[in-house]
């Protein structure tokens, strides 16, 4: 049983000595903590592999530049809240130990030898694979020192003309304290001398309005590329460059670039009253001061400006990370977006159902969804609940419309069709998630929008944050009232539909809609509901509800019904479910895990998970969707919506799960996207027993399987058929 590797060594010790050589080992409990993965270390793994992708030469470039500035960002992220929250931990004096049995002290010590790796790799990745190769396309990041004359001329003239009136240089004696650092923010650590030979520190922002890349004409005696040549210098090297543009007088000495993380993850105490929206804009606004948890520095930075960062920003020598330049990675994604589409991923247009198209007559929209269930799948399906929404808007026979919102972006078509919906007098109610973090400021605005507009707003709940996605459309037909309901994995957000993988179902089905206005009910009001018809709804009966389905799944299975588990979903942490999960294997049966990030369940373990296999899939699209499968003795019930198997999800967000009872929607999700997804060759990763991963390889014969990429065909109308058997008939 392989339990002395991953990333608790020190929990593992012990067992594998015990009893002596040759003797027969018991079963550990299931609570035992070498079963489990830190989640910490199972998001970095995911990283990693997202890092994988930007690795992957099969990629066209640029893809695999934005997988470079997508780690970045997710790291951002990560010291932003995760380790910020571990740092606290250690403050308040109450560390907590999660069922790995790590506890803060060794988990921020595994994180920074991890992270310290993983950054090397992306900068390798960078300067030895992604910087040549772009060139050889004809797009060149050039250093300052490397322009021409003419090209420094060009780029000093822009620097005088545009980046110098928004720079402020802001320096540090005894007159003025030292200055504000923001987060996220890349500086220059700038000593110049006066004429008196006095040495003075000045720190000099590098303004995030304008883009990192400034473009550059290419030498006249390059030879032409096939798609033309584009030249880049960084923005930062050229403000170093002219820095004595902002010290006249004086002699610039040296400047060094440094980048800080701030802690982001805002403590909102609800409890004591007032008025949340408030509570959570001053929030916000503190983040800006939140104490620093990482410092990133060049390797060139002499120990005397490091010194003087440290003692100032309050940072400890475990938290400064020297890496290579650019110091942001995340900041390179401008680079995405210039015109050479033959080095990015070829568009497609995602099928639209005609039913649901903005162009077909409101009442044909409607009785779509009469005749039965709707499932669209993106991005390989159009987005068509603005087309839903803005035929209710304008349908005198809808009477009301109830959303919830969580991330909707800054430009939002779901809001546009709320506020002409309330235009045209129907009553409108949204919750609007003021909590979901880092979209506080864009929900807040929404929400004073649309409450000015005249919609019944609500904030959120105190204690829980609203991670649900519901929509709920009333309408009259004729003497009845009939309820329309969407229910999504991903958010109301036309943008993320285009980004990440996602389900969304159409349903008037009675039931599902009483359970909506409940819901709805109980999001605006008071109720003390804990018992849904049809969907599973968290903090009340989802968690419950899932444990009694699977271990309904494990009766089968000792009644020789051969049971099935097929989860699909992004992350797997929390303890209980890992438990049944593990009894379920131990039963003998067949238990399929598609988790696309964090997974603390150890696969493959003998007598305790020897029958349970993790697959993770990143690829071009970011796996978003979730899916529950239960074979149940035949009778195969299948349950998607907003839920991850995270303790935070069951217990401290208002979640949703929802049964798909159409038999052609079941069958659609059975056999097309659980199918193929397992059947992935290219782009999936299966878990080792470890906490490590490994790319899947063909079998000899097999063909090559691209979930996302079979997906696509499939909406282009290229492919119909199932992309394996892997669900045998006689299992059904």
């Amino acid at each position: 049983m392989l339990l002395t590797q991953g990333p608790n060594p020190r929990a593992a010790a012990g067992v594998a000595s015990a009893g002596g050589a040759g003797a027969v080992q018991p079963l550990p409990a299931l609570d035992d903590p070498r079963l489990y993965v830190n989640r910490e270390l199972s998001l970095l793994e995911f990283q990693r592999r997202v890092l994988e992708e930007a690795l992957d030469e099969s990629n066209p470039l640029l893809e695999r530049l934005k997988f470079l500035a997508i780690l970045d960002s997710n790291l951002d992220e990560f010291f932003m809240v995760r380790v910020a929250g571990l740092k606290q931990q250690l403050v308040v004096g109450n560390p907590e130990t999660g069922p790995d049995g790590m506890g803060v002290t060794e988990q921020l010590e595994a994180i920074r030898a991890g992270v310290t790796e993983l950054v090397a790799q992306a900068h390798e990745c960078w300067e030895r694979r992604l910087l040549p190769a772009l060139a050889e396309a004809g797009v060149e990041i050039l250093g300052y020192s490397a322009l021409g004359e003419e090209q420094r001329d060009e780029v000093n003239r822009y620097f005088a003309e545009t980046v110098f009136p928004v720079l402020t240089p802001l320096a540090f004696d005894p007159a003025r304290p030292f200055p504000h650092i923001s987060n996220l923010c890349l500086n220059l650590a700038v000593l110049v001398r006066d004429r008196g030979g006095v040495t003075h520190f000045a720190q000099v922002k590098v303004p995030e309005t304008l883009p990192e890349l400034v473009a550059v004409a290419s030498p006249q005696a390059e030879p032409p590329a096939p798609h033309g040549r584009h030249c880049f210098v960084c923005l930062h090297q050229v403000i170093a460059a002219n820095l004595p543009a902002l010290f006249p007088g004086l002699e610039v000495l040296e400047a060094h670039p440094f980048h800080i993380t701030r802690d982001a993850d805002m403590d909102i105490q609800e409890l004591e009253g007032g008025d949340l929206l408030e509570k959570i804009e001053r929030g916000v606004r503190q983040r800006r001061f939140g104490d620093v948890v990482r410092l990133k520095v060049s390797p060139s930075m002499p120990a005397r400006i490091l010194e003087l960062l440290t003692a100032n920003l309050r940072v400890e020598e475990s938290d400064v990370y020297r890496m290579s330049e650019p110091l942001a990675l995340n900041r390179l994604m401008c680079l995405h977006g210039i015109d050479r589409p033959d080095l990015r991923e070829a568009p497609f247009t995602p099928a639209v159902l005609p039913d649901l198209d903005i162009s077909t007559r409101t009442e044909e929209v409607f009785a779509a969804v009469r005749l039965g269930d709707i499932l669209l799948h993106h991005p390989f399906d159009s987005f068509q609940l603005v087309d839903f929404l803005r035929k209710a808007a304008h349908d005198p026979d809808v009477l009301a419309i109830k959303i919830t919102l969580y991330r909707v972006g800054p430009d939002s078509p779901v809001v546009d069709a709320l506020l002409r919906a309330l235009e045209n007098g129907k009553q409108v109610a949204v919750l609007v998630e003021l909590k979901a973090r880092f979209d506080e400021q864009s929900n807040i605005e929404w929400a004073r929008m649309l409450e000015r507009a005249g919609a019944h707003v609500v904030h959120g709940l105190v204690g829980l944050k609203v991670h649900a996605k519901a929509a709920l459309v009333v309408r009259r037909e004729g003497e009845h009232i009939r309820r329309y309901v969407h229910l999504s994995t991903g958010n109301y957000n036309p943008m993320h539909a285009h980004c990440y993988t996602d389900l969304g179902l159409f349903t008037c089905d009675p039931q599902i809609a009483a359970d909506v206005s409940d819901l709805f009910n109980y999001l605006t009001g008071y109720s003390a509901k804990s018992e849904y018809r049809k969907l599973l709804v968290a903090p009340m009966n989802l968690k419950a509800r899932l444990g009694e389905l699977i271990e309904r799944e494990i009766e089968h299975q000792r009644r020789g019904q051969r049971g099935h588990l097929i989860f699909k979903l992004n992350a797997l942490v929390d303890e209980k479910m890992i438990r049944l999960l593990y009894r379920a294997s131990q039963s003998g049966m067949q238990v399929d895990l598609l988790v696309r990030g964090m997974c603390c369940l150890r696969p493959g373990l003998e007598g305790v998970s020897d029958n349970i296999r993790v697959t993770s899939i990143v690829g071009r699209f970011l796996e978003h969707s979730r899916l529950y499968y239960f074979r149940n003795g035949g009778a195969e019930e299948v349950y998607t919506g907003s839920s991850d198997l995270m303790p935070r999800n069951l217990k401290r967000r208002v979640e949703l799960l929802c049964p798909v009872e159409d038999p052609r929607l079941l069958r659609y999700l059975r056999d097309e996207v659980l199918v193929t997804y397992l059947a992935d060759n290219v782009q999936a990763r299966h878990m080792r027993g470890d906490g490590s991963y490994e790319r899947a390889v063909p079998r000899p014969g097999e063909g090559l399987i691209d979930a996302q990429a079979w997906f696509i065909d499939r909406a282009m109308g290229v492919r119909n058929e199932p992309a394996a058997p892997l669900l045998r008939r006689q299992d059904r």
